[in-house]
């Protein structure tokens, strides 16, 4: 291959990785500019709190009087060292570009009044701008909050999970924030905390959600067929023993939306009433040919 086809070749990669870069740091801005709209406009107003750093940062700018974006960036520093020594390089280059952005945001970018002095509704849209900035950014490969690294690095010393280091962390700063704002603001906080829990969640997942469906059955072939015919949904047969019995058999593998599930099942206890399904969701497929084809 001369040097011109190798040129040739290297170009498109390039444009596409640089695209994808794009993209990624793109995401990463929309998110932390959603969340700091979210801290400045919503809940900062109605005295709630954030978890994580973010929650740390907010209590701190509130009793000192100074700006939330210098304590954004001061606090979060030592967990882009974590970030770079426990994930690597280029995930600590998006979680230091996302909280600079967010931490500029809440600092310079002029915003109008509050966009609401009701509590309730301050802690429901509170709760979902701050999960959809995230997920969002987590989404494009990046981070607004230090606090999930740090949870990492203590996953590896103790028996908690990283999900549960996390919660007690929340829990902690959450439960500190009846000192500064008073117990209600604190309990509406919580609330607004798993609000945007959970739409992170539905951001960073997606809504579409799949699902992997793992059959064994002592008809695989017909109960393919069927799925091919009345589902529209490629299976792929793969060879399986069983533990117990040491018989042969074969094991359907096939990804459906969470849509199809019940027809599915339907259409598997039609051909073979004892047959065997195991479910998985799945957050997202890369490569294949995952597309529907037309039923009958």
């Amino acid at each position: 291959m001369s040097n011109n086809d190798l040129a040739d070749s290297y170009a498109p990669k390039k444009m596409a990785k640089l695209q994808k870069t794009f993209l990624r740091f793109l995401g990463i801005t929309i998110g932390a500019l959603i969340m700091a709209v979210a801290l400045e406009e919503v809940l900062i107003p109605n005295h709630l709190v954030d978890g994580g750093v973010t929650g740390i940062a907010m209590m701190i700018s509130h009793m000192t009087g100074l700006s939330l974006g210098l304590f954004l960036f001061i606090l979060n520093l030592p967990f882009l060292y974590f970030g770079y020594k426990q994930i690597g390089k280029s995930f600590a280059i998006s979680v230091t570009y996302g909280i600079a952005v967010l931490s500029a945001a809440t600092t310079f970018i002029p915003l109008p009044g509050a966009f609401t002095n009701d509590t309730l509704l301050a802690t429901v849209l509170g709760g979902i701008m701050l999960g959809i900035g995230v997920g969002i950014a987590i989404r494009s490969g990046g981070c607004l909050d230090g606090s999930e690294t740090l949870a990492i690095m203590f996953n590896k010393k103790t028996p908690f999970s990283v999900g549960q280091i996390i919660l007690i962390m929340n829990l902690f700063i959450l439960g500190s924030a009846s000192f500064v704002f008073g117990l209600d603001r604190a309990m509406y906080s919580l609330i607004a905390y798993f609000i945007a829990f959970k739409t992170i969640d539905l951001v960073s997942e997606g809504f579409n959600q799949t699902k992997s469906i793992w059959i064994i059955s002592e008809k695989p072939e017909l109960i393919g067929e069927k799925i091919m015919f009345r589902l529209g949904r490629g299976v792929t047969y793969l060879n399986g023993r069983g533990g117990y019995t040491n018989d042969e058999k074969q094991v359907i593998f096939c990804v459906i939306s969470r849509l199809e599930e019940a027809k599915l099942k339907t259409i598997v206890h039609e051909v073979d009433p004892s047959a065997f399904l195991a479910f998985s969701n799945m957050t997202e497929i890369s490569g294949g040919n995952f597309k529907k084809k037309d039923i009958h």
